[in-house]
C-alpha cells in the first residue's frame, strides 16, 4: 500500500514538473484565467451605451425636441446626425454610422396638443438584431416617460408618443438571421486557427520539419504549403455553414457570392497568419493548442457577436481592430443581410489585408530564422 502511495507520488510530481518546468507553459496557465475574466468583466454586458442614432426631425418644436432631449440624456444614446431629407437614412444606415434613425412627423406637436396621438418612427438596423431590439426598447421607455411627462403637465389623458418600428435588413428582428451568417466567421476561424497553429508544431513533435528545412524547398514555399490546404478547408467549412444557413434555416441571401468569398479569403488570409505565427512559436502541439484557445476566447468576445462593440470601454474597442473575426462578421452580415457589393467593404477589407500583410511575412521570417 506504501509502495503503491509513492509510485503515484511520483507519477504526479512527473506530471507536475512536465506542464509546469516551462516558463510559458506557466504563463499559459495562469495568466490567461486572469486576463480572460477581465474581458468577460468588461465585454460580457447586454447593457448598451453609447449607441449611435441619427435624428429626422421634420416637427423641430418644442415638444420634438423634449422628446429627443430625454434620448440625448439617457446616457444610452449618441446623436451623430441630424438629416434634412428622408433619403439619407439609407446611408447611415448603410455605413454603419447610426443603429437606429428616430424620425419625427411634421405635425407632431399639434397632434399632442389636440390630444391625438403622434408617430414616432424608429428604423433599425436589422443586421445587428440583438443589439437593435435592445436600443428599440430603450426608445420606447423614453417615449413612455415623455408621455407621462406631458400628460402630468397638461392633465391630458389623450395625446401620446406612438413608436412605429421598422427593422431594415432583418424585418422581425430574428436572432437567428443575426447568430447564423456570422458563424460563418466563428466557426471557421476555430478551425482554421487550430489546423494552421498545429500543422508546423506536429512536424516540429515528429522531428520532420528539421528535415523539411534542410530540403530544397524555401520557406516562403513551405509557408505556401501551409497556407493553402487551410485555406481550402475554410473555405468548405465556410460553405457548409453558408448551405445550413440557406437550406436549412432558409435565411434569404440577399448578396452575391462571389463578393462573400471574396471577403472570406482577406479573412482566412488574416486568420491562417496568425494561426503560423502561433505555430512558429509553439515547440508542441499541446502549446499550439494552447495558444490558440488562448487567441480564441478574447477574439470571440471582442467580435461584436454577442455583446455590442460600442458599449465596451474604448481601450477594448480598439484592441477589437486587430481581431479579424470583428471584420468578418461585418462581411458576412453586410453581404449576407444588407446585399453590399465589394466597394461598400473597403472598411472591413482593408484592415484585413494589413493583417495579413504583416502576419505572413513575421511567420516567414520565423520560420526561417528558428526562433524555437
Amino acid at each position: 500500500m506504501l509502495d503503491a502511495i509513492f509510485r503515484i507520488r511520483a507519477l504526479v510530481l512527473k506530471e507536475l514538473l512536465a506542464t509546469l518546468k516551462d516558463p510559458r507553459s506557466r504563463f499559459m496557465l495562469f495568466a490567461p484565467p486572469i486576463v480572460q475574466s477581465l474581458l468577460f468583466g468588461y465585454a460580457a454586458t447586454y447593457d448598451l451605451t453609447d449607441v449611435p442614432y441619427a435624428v429626422l426631425d421634420r416637427d423641430r418644436s418644442a415638444a420634438s425636441q423634449r422628446l429627443l432631449a430625454r434620448l440625448d440624456g439617457s446616457r444610452v444614446f449618441r446623436r451623430v446626425a441630424n438629416l434634412e431629407r428622408a433619403d439619407e437614412i439609407r446611408a447611415v444606415v448603410d455605413r454603419g454610422r447610426a443603429l437606429l434613425v428616430v424620425q419625427i412627423g411634421e405635425d407632431f406637436e399639434r397632434r399632442l396638443a389636440s390630444g391625438l396621438p403622434a408617430d414616432v418612427q424608429v428604423i433599425a438596423d436589422g443586421r445587428n438584431s440583438n443589439t437593435a431590439a435592445t436600443a428599440i426598447g430603450y426608445v420606447g421607455a423614453a417615449a413612455e416617460a415623455f408621455n407621462a411627462e406631458w400628460r402630468a403637465q397638461r392633465g391630458d389623458p389623450g395625446g401620446a408618443v406612438r413608436v412605429e418600428l421598422r427593422a431594415w435588413y432583418n424585418p422581425n428582428l430574428e436572432t437567428r438571421w443575426h447568430m447564423v451568417p456570422a458563424l460563418i466567421g466563428t466557426l471557421t476561424l476555430l478551425q482554421t486557427l487550430l489546423l494552421t497553429a498545429m500543422s508546423v508544431a506536429r512536424e516540429r513533435e515528429q522531428g520532420t520539419f528539421d528535415q523539411l528545412l534542410v530540403t530544397p524547398f524555401r520557406p516562403l514555399e513551405i509557408m505556401a504549403g501551409k497556407t493553402i490546404p487551410s485555406m481550402l478547408v475554410g473555405i468548405a467549412q465556410a460553405t457548409l455553414i453558408l448551405l445550413v444557413a440557406q437550406l436549412w434555416f432558409r435565411i434569404p441571401f440577399a448578396g452575391s457570392f462571389w463578393v462573400l468569398y471574396v471577403g472570406l479569403a482577406f479573412f482566412l488570409l488574416a486568420a491562417i497568419g496568425m494561426g503560423l505565427l502561433l505555430s512558429a512559436v509553439a515547440a508542441t502541439m499541446q502549446q499550439a493548442m494552447l495558444y490558440s484557445f488562448v487567441l480564441l476566447m478574447p477574439f470571440s468576445l471582442l467580435s461584436g457577436l454577442a455583446t455590442p462593440i460600442e458599449s465596451m470601454p474604448e481601450f477594448l474597442q480598439k484592441m477589437t481592430y486587430v481581431n479579424p473575426l470583428r471584420y468578418a462578421i461585418e462581411i458576412a452580415h453586410r453581404v449576407y443581410l444588407e446585399g453590399a457589393g465589394l466597394a461598400l467593404l473597403g472598411p472591413q477589407l482593408w484592415p484585413l489585408a494589413l493583417i495579413a500583410a504583416v502576419t505572413l511575412p513575421f511567420a516567414a521570417w520565423m520560420f526561417r530564422h528558428r526562433l524555437v
